[in-house]
């Protein structure tokens, strides 16, 4: 059996060769009176990092890890997914780091955050994954889903930055910590990251597709959805509809309960989020619905969100 120095050799070694492959793509983010972290993930200058971060930034400055400055403009951003790509503009091609495959990311496994915590340049922490598949709130108030949690240590400035394996691959984005709580930290997965990276490179934002009501979710009771045949045991309370909407279109009314989206159960607002994607755009869809205790059917045909 190997002896405690030589484990605790390994694991610095595994620890040291991730930094180095991946702490060469990693820069701050300067935005007045803030700022964060980023990764470059292109040789030609493109960042990943949090909406957060850049929301507010009428300019923005990236400073590289051997200490030079460069000028960032914004590509595109998405408080939904409370993420950001930006690009730094010319000079020499830029160290890069690779996206690795969040899904097969391993509870247990080493992970390395690497950011600027508090203008502390350049700064490294390590960790385990403690869990996959979290849910956590946007600050947008959308659900973000399959986060990574970890105890590798964030604190502000963090953000944007990198969550790293042993291998220097990135697996997530570092996006918030839970204060006052220890080791409770979050990152967007990888996979999560790869999909908006590309559509805010090609398109500058995410289209996603609305109805048009506001809602809370509500139980159903048992018997009246035993008496409707419907398995659900709860639902969207519509409190009220949006004026020249594709649900006051479709004629959906305060006080309605929906119950299905395009054959999806919908048991509260997050699902019909979830549910309102872009290729729903311009698509009829049936909308399950309880009006006064009788189940109804609509079709609704979602618009995009601007």
């Amino acid at each position: 059996m190997p002896d405690d120095d030589e484990l605790l050799d390994a694991y610095s070694k595994a620890v040291v060769r991730a930094v180095d492959a991946v702490g060469p793509a990693v820069v701050k983010i300067d935005v007045e009176r803030a700022g964060g972290s980023g990764v470059v993930f292109t040789p030609d200058g493109f960042v990943l990092t949090n909406n957060h971060v850049v929301e507010r930034a009428a300019r923005l400055t990236v400073m590289l890890p051997d200490g030079r400055s460069m000028r960032a403009d914004l590509v595109g951003r998405d408080a939904d997914t409370d993420l950001a790509v930006i690009r730094v503009e010319g000079g020499p091609p830029l160290a890069w780091a690779t996206l690795g495959n969040s899904r097969s990311v391993r509870v247990g496994q080493v992970a390395i955050a690497i950011g600027n915590p508090y203008g502390f340049h350049h700064s490294v922490t390590t960790g385990v994954v403690s869990a996959l598949g979290r849910s956590l709130r946007a600050r947008s108030g959308r659900l973000m889903d399959d986060i990574i949690q970890t105890d590798a240590a964030l604190n502000p400035g963090n953000s944007g930055g990198p969550l790293v394996t042993t291998r220097g691959e990135v697996i997530g984005i570092n996006t918030a910590m839970i204060l006052p709580a220890q080791g409770l930290c979050f990152a967007i997965a990888s996979n999560t990251v790869r999909f908006v990276a590309a559509r805010l490179m090609r398109d500058g934002r995410i289209r996603r597709s609305y109805i048009g009501v506001a809602g809370q979710n509500v139980p159903v009771p048992r018997a009246l959805a035993r008496a409707n045949q419907v398995a659900a045991a709860s639902g969207v309370l519509v409190e009220s509809v949006q004026a020249d909407s594709p649900a006051s279109a479709c004629g959906l009314r305060h006080g309605d309960i929906i119950l299905a989206f395009a054959g999806d159960a919908i048991a509260g607002i997050d699902d019909l989020h979830r549910r309102l994607t872009d290729d729903r755009i311009g698509v009829p869809s049936a909308l399950t619905i309880l009006r006064a205790g009788q189940r109804r059917q609509l079709t609704v045909i979602p618009a995009e969100s601007l």
